[in-house]
């Protein structure tokens, strides 16, 4: 993606099922499970930039020592001042003490059975470690305490919020992590004294009740309560504080979750590879957490996969296969290809079929795998090419020798012409030079282009804001001289904010909404845009279920193509020679891509809960007002 976004955070959960002594036995190490998340943690690195943090429980700890250790980082380097924090503790001990499981837990922290990593982007708001997960609600009470990291983003935090306080509480900040994990605890406090209630009468001592209560527990019960008017995409990882954790999806499945378990281990992350590569299993081993459904690991042991709440129409973040989780899962990989490859029959009409005289090439580095799709594409779509010609000469009777190898010899160029260069830094302040440095944050590889011969077209997995299209990448590439610049989205048109767990929530930043507000402006259509407006305030005295997006009723006003035509004109820098085309993927293609990932509300305003129709209209609003407010 040239434009950098933030977006979804990742997590990762390991329960060991085994005593330490039996890791060290059969691995070498009573370390193995942080050994394991930090792997896990790395391996998802791309998933969160602004921190990272790791909570451990001990099971069966005696009472008086510190059984939940927790270690969070929003430094530069975040994981590795992460684990080189938690490590410490094990380097001013002895071989003999190193080698001992039971000293190891009984002495030293982040020893336990259960762990919870995170890995957090931040989508809004301050990026300070109070803002790093996992967050903690404790208690004197052992199973009163309660460990919460998650990926997700709630649409509805004001009316949950207002029912903390119909509840008595008085929380300490207005923010969905800390909502969802007071919302959860109040009924996690109610369950507990509801078990406590139950045993008491029976003669039970307390201490007794206290292992009763964390074999009872019901924790599909426990978010099933607590979950009701959760509206948003979220996977919520939980550990409470006498072992039981728990791995809960949304019911529409936006966010990713995977698992995999065994007689040592369960382990879920947000993205497959990261399991399969942290276990060295195969990708069948991995499974899928269903939608509305919570991965339950109990004290003693017993893994479950438990309904929570009652599934949506499925609508997996589509963003997840074309840009943010990692191409080495195998299924991503083959949809990015296909994305690309599907994209042939646009390239070809756009460069009048004119091969030999077309270069082709990638944004690195994301774009990298729908270019190899976008390259086989076209080499089917050439051998069809070929083919017709070669038949045409046989029915003409003009195929010589010469004409059938000039034929054969017509190839699709491909080449690396734009590398970015990682080290280039801005210091300058004012805007004119500072502006003449970004345009170079990309560099060329020259003499390949034939100049003002050969058109140019370069893929990019998606555009967001097109800021650097116009700003770098189509400056500097128009120093190659080429007669015209394609610029070729694998992604469709993204129209509308997500609100849902990516940076993407102001109307404004969006070239395809700025693209749709010129045309508007263009053709004598702006009076539409106050009565959008007005429609949208009447949709807020609306029950939320009953609000429908009132922005398409602008982009309808307009094909597809006429946007793209748009869109050209807006990342067009002012004095370059070549025109500048931008093509992008169809909703259509997109689906076909991507069958079973049809979250897709960014391009098609098709929102899976009501609360980002409610997200959508007030983002109109916001931009009409000039307002930088968040619509969540």
């Amino acid at each position: 993606m040239s434009d950098q976004i933030k977006h979804e955070c990742g997590l990762a959960l390991i329960r060991l099922l085994k005593p330490l002594d039996y890791y060290h036995k059969k691995y070498g190490t009573a370390l193995y499970g942080l050994n394991k998340m930090n792997l896990l943690l790395q391996k998802q690195r791309n998933r969160g930039q602004d921190g990272a943090g790791l909570v451990t429980i001990k099971l069966d700890s005696t009472p008086g020592t510190r059984y939940i250790s927790r270690r969070r980082s929003n430094s530069p380097q975040y994981l590795k001042d992460l684990f080189e924090g938690v490590f410490s503790h094990f380097t001013d001990i002895t071989k003999e003490q190193l080698n001992d499981p039971q000293w190891l837990k009984e002495n030293k922290p982040y020893t336990g059975e259960l762990l919870l990593g995170h890995l957090r982007y931040g989508t809004h708001g301050a990026n300070t470690i109070e803002t790093v997960h996992p967050f903690l609600r404790q208690n004197n009470w052992i199973s009163r305490n309660l460990v919460l990291a998650g990926n997700f983003n709630l649409t509805n935090v004001d009316e949950m919020f207002a029912e903390l306080l119909s509840f008595g509480q008085y929380p300490k900040e207005k923010s969905d992590t800390v909502t969802v994990l007071e919302k959860i605890g109040h009924f996690l406090d109610d369950e507990v004294q509801r078990l406590f209630n139950w045993f008491k009468p029976e003669g039970f001592s307390n201490q007794q009740i206290n292992g009763l209560i964390a074999d009872h527990l019901d924790v599909q019960r426990l978010l099933q309560r607590s979950s009701r008017k959760f509206d948003g995409g979220y996977v919520m990882a939980g550990l409470i504080g006498h072992g039981d954790a728990f791995v809960f999806r949304d019911p529409a499945g936006i966010r990713p979750a995977f698992y995999y378990h065994d007689d040592e281990i369960v382990v879920v992350a947000s993205e497959r590879p990261a399991i399969q590569t942290s276990l060295n299993i195969r990708y069948f081993q991995v499974h899928e957490l269903k939608p509305g459904h919570a991965l339950i690991i109990k004290k003693n042991g017993v893994v479950t996969e438990e309904l929570c709440k009652e599934p949506t129409q499925p609508s997996p973040c589509s963003f997840e296969r074309i840009y943010f989780s990692r191409g080495t899962d195998r299924d991503i990989y083959l949809e990015r290809k296909k994305l690309g490859e599907l994209l042939a029959d646009k390239i070809l009409k756009a460069v009048h079929y004119d091969l030999e005289n077309t270069v082709f090439s990638f944004i690195p580095n994301t774009a990298e795998v729908a270019y190899f799709g976008m390259i086989k594409g076209l080499e089917q779509k050439l051998n069809e090419i070929k083919q017709n010609k070669i038949q045409q000469h046989l029915l003409d009777g003009t195929l010589t020798e010469t004409t059938l190898n000039k034929i054969l010899n017509i190839a699709v160029r491909s080449e690396k012409l734009a590398v970015k260069d990682e080290k280039l830094r801005t210091f300058i302040a004012d805007d004119a030079s500072r502006g003449q440095m970004v345009s170079h944050v990309y560099d060329v590889t020259y003499g390949i282009v034939e100049n003002e011969v050969d058109t140019i077209v370069l893929i990019d997995d998606s555009i967001v804001r097109g800021t650097t299209l116009k700003e770098s990448i189509v400056y500097i590439l128009s120093t190659l001289k080429p007669k015209k610049i394609i610029i070729v989205s694998s992604a469709p048109q993204i129209r509308y904010p997500d609100c849902y767990g990516i940076d993407m929530s102001k109307l404004k930043e969006f070239v395809a909404f700025r693209a749709l507000v010129e045309l508007l402006n263009q053709d004598g259509k702006n009076h539409m845009m106050q009565e959008v407006y007005d429609n949208c305030l009447e949709q807020e005295k609306l029950p939320m279920e009953q609000m429908t997006n009132q922005v398409k009723l602008l982009y309808d006003q307009y094909t597809d193509d006429q946007i793209s035509a748009k869109i050209s004109e807006l990342v067009t820098p002012e004095d370059i020679i070549p025109d500048v085309q931008v093509i992008y993927q169809s909703i259509d293609d997109l689906h076909i891509a991507c069958p079973n990932h049809k979250g897709d509300w960014y391009f098609s305003g098709n929102y899976p809960t009501p609360g980002g129709v409610r997200v959508v209209n007030r983002a109109f609003m916001n931009y009409m007002k000039n307002s930088d407010d968040r619509a969540y």
